[in-house]
This record gives C-alpha cells, sequence and structure tokens, in this order.
C-alpha cells in the first residue's frame, strides 16, 4: 500500500482529501505545521524516511494575501523555500509530488483563460512568493511531479469567502460586493476528489503544470449573489468596483484559467460552480 503525505492537512484542501481518504486504498499521514515543520528541511527528510513514503501531496500554504505584503519572510519561506525543500526530496528519493498554486501568479490582465504556458507575473508578496515555489520545483525537476493551479478556493472547512458572505448575510441587511473581479470559483472537495483519482496516473519526466477550477466564469458579485439565494438569506447585493475597497495586496481583475489540459491528460469532468456551490451549502446544513 502507497504512503502519502498530505501537508497542510487542517486547510481547505488538506480537510477535505482527509474527508475523502476513507474511499481510497491509501496509506495516509495527514500533517500541519504542529506535526511537520516544511520550513525545515532536515524535519521533512526525518519524517519522510522515517514513514516511508511514496507521494507528496503538499496543500501547505502562506495564504493571507494581505498580511504577506508585510510579512515577507515568512510567506517565502512557506510558500518558495519548502517547496525547494520538498523538490529536491522527492528526486532524491524518486516520490511522485504534487504541489498546488495559484492564479496570482498571473498579473489578470489576460483577455481569454489562461493556458497553462501564459507568461506568469504576479503583482502581490503572495503571488510572487508561490511563483517562486513553482520555479524552484520546475528547476529541480523531480520525476512524476505537477503543479496544479486553483483560483478562488472555498469548502465547509476552515475560513473562506462562502462562509464569509454566509455570516456577513445573516448579520447586514446589505453588502457592497466586488464585480469587476473576475474569475471561477473552486470547491475544495472537487478538486481533493481530482487530486486522489489522478494519483496512479502521474507519470512524466518533467514537472507538468495544470490548471484546475471550476467550470463557469462569474465575479465576486454574482457569487455573491448566488450564495445568498441558495442559502435563502434576504441580504442586498450592490456591484462596487475594486477601487471603493482597496486592500493591501493587489488582486488579479481576470483570474480564468482554461483546464483543458487536466482534462484531457486525466480524462476528468468538472463541476459547474453553481452545482459545486449547492453541493457545499448542502454538506454545511449537515454538519449543524
Amino acid at each position: 500500500m502507497l504512503n502519502i503525505l498530505v501537508t497542510g492537512a487542517n486547510g481547505q484542501l488538506g480537510s477535505e482529501i482527509e474527508a475523502l481518504s476513507k474511499n481510497y486504498s491509501y496509506n495516509f499521514f495527514f500533517t500541519d505545521k504542529e506535526e511537520l515543520d516544511i520550513t525545515n528541511q532536515m524535519n521533512i527528510n526525518n519524517f519522510i524516511e522515517v514513514n516511508s513514503i511514496d507521494i507528496i501531496v503538499n496543500c501547505a500554504a502562506y495564504t493571507a494575501v494581505d498580511k504577506a505584503e508585510t510579512e515577507v519572510e515568512l510567506a517565502d519561506k512557506i510558500n518558495h523555500k519548502a517547496v525547494e525543500y520538498l523538490a529536491e526530496i522527492a528526486k532524491a528519493r524518486s516520490i511522485k509530488l504534487i504541489h498546488i498554486s495559484t492564479d496570482y501568479v498571473f498579473d489578470g490582465t489576460n483577455f481569454r483563460p489562461y493556458v497553462e504556458s501564459d507568461i506568469t507575473n504576479p503583482n502581490s508578496i503572495y503571488g510572487e512568493t508561490k511563483l517562486r515555489g513553482e520555479e524552484a520545483l520546475v528547476k529541480i525537476n523531480p520525476l512524476n511531479s505537477l503543479i496544479i493551479r486553483t483560483s478562488w478556493v472555498y469548502s465547509s472547512f476552515g475560513t473562506n469567502f462562502v462562509k464569509t458572505m454566509l455570516r456577513l448575510g445573516k448579520e447586514r441587511n446589505s453588502l457592497g460586493v466586488i464585480f469587476d473581479q473576475v474569475g471561477t470559483p473552486t470547491y475544495a472537495r472537487d478538486l481533493a476528489k481530482v487530486i486522489l483519482d489522478i494519483l496512479p496516473q502521474v507519470k512524466s519526466t518533467k514537472v507538468e503544470i495544470y490548471n484546475y477550477s471550476n467550470e463557469g466564469v462569474l465575479s465576486w458579485y454574482d457569487f455573491s449573489k448566488e450564495i445568498m439565494r441558495m442559502g435563502s438569506i434576504d441580504c442586498v447585493i450592490s456591484p462596487i468596483e475594486t477601487k471603493d475597497y482597496p486592500t493591501p495586496a493587489s488582486r488579479p481583475h481576470y483570474s480564468l484559467l482554461n483546464k483543458a489540459k487536466i482534462k484531457e491528460a486525466f480524462k476528468i469532468e468538472i463541476p459547474f460552480w453553481k452545482d459545486s456551490l449547492a453541493e457545499c451549502l448542502k454538506v454545511m446544513q449537515e454538519k449543524r
């Protein structure tokens, strides 16, 4: 039985992988920073050796986009240096490595959905550190490794946009939400299932990059409207421009990802964003 290390196990994606893990015949090791400090190369080496790890799924990341503007060193340690360490170990031990990245490696000025080969140009510290992690992995180039770029992740676990909107919608009569940032949300459970399903098929001589999000296109305003509708919450959502909601870190205005490559390579179907949102809200309701 294959031994799989999942880092960042307490995050949205890691939690979803753990929730689905019982459906797969692998031996999982779910770790967060308390169990395994991936910014310490010796710690990683020891853990992988002691537990005979065959596959690493790196869900760990520094994701506080605005705080990263001032916590540059910490963001770089987690999003860049730790990925470099994992890549070096994966190469030395012939371990499969799946690393999760982000649409923030792009500047959001495109006019068509981003493909994996498009030029990167992050406009935030978070995006820069995630790109450095990608570049380190590609340079070291362990066999049978891939990068999955995703966007607008939400889940029934952790803190995310969907949960925030549900909470605010119950607390307030009206909300202003940005309409001039366009992309597609990703239900973390959908991505978790894809990762677990494609593990046996991952076989490459160089690091491959894939895009993954749910299908469709919308703004944060559209997303909020649908969250309120599906949640039966009577809160008026008004569209506002990005300039009316300033943040320390710049966000991409256009984050659409072209998923043709991953769909073709692994013969997968990707759910429409509304269907996935409905499923997530159903799971949240069942947890109450």
